[in-house]
């Protein structure tokens, strides 16, 4: 099913929710490296995706109060998310489809407040999910 083609200033919105963890998700843009443009922004192809990072998001637990601090990045595309037929040079368009799944990488731990001072959380990533967000609603891929 044809869907709309993701073009350079796309954004890609992330869930809040990763697993345990909450984090205070904003938007990441797209980069485009096709080869062609849609009203004169280049188009995003397999492996534009990879590029994009979110860095300075906080997060928390329900165990760990004291927030921290990490990254946000797409781990993986939707089946609907990658053209079967459509591509830009020899490689296939992204499309906006439903949903990618994200991931959470933590630079700065989340603490717990103990008597005898703080306790780092012990996980160093979490999974979620996103979607994205287009400005092109002239152009669509298969």
């Amino acid at each position: 099913m044809a869907d709309f083609i993701l073009i350079t200033g796309d954004k890609a919105i992330f869930n809040p929710s990763f697993g345990t963890a909450t984090v205070v998700v904003q938007p990441g843009t797209l980069a485009g490296t096709g080869k062609s443009n849609v009203g004169k922004k280049t188009v995003c192809v397999q492996g534009d995706e990879s590029q994009l990072i979110v860095p300075g998001c906080q997060y928390m637990t329900p165990q760990y109060s004291i927030p921290g601090v990490g990254v946000l990045s797409i781990d993986g595309l939707g089946e609907d998310q990658i053209a079967k037929k459509t591509k830009s040079g020899s490689k296939a368009v992204l499309l906006k489809g439903s949903s990618f799944k994200a991931k959470f990488q933590v630079t700065i731990p989340a603490q717990q407040p103990q008597p005898s001072g703080t306790v780092p959380d012990a996980v160093l990533e979490y999974s979620g999910t996103g979607n994205f967000v287009t400005m092109n609603v002239l152009v669509k891929g298969m």
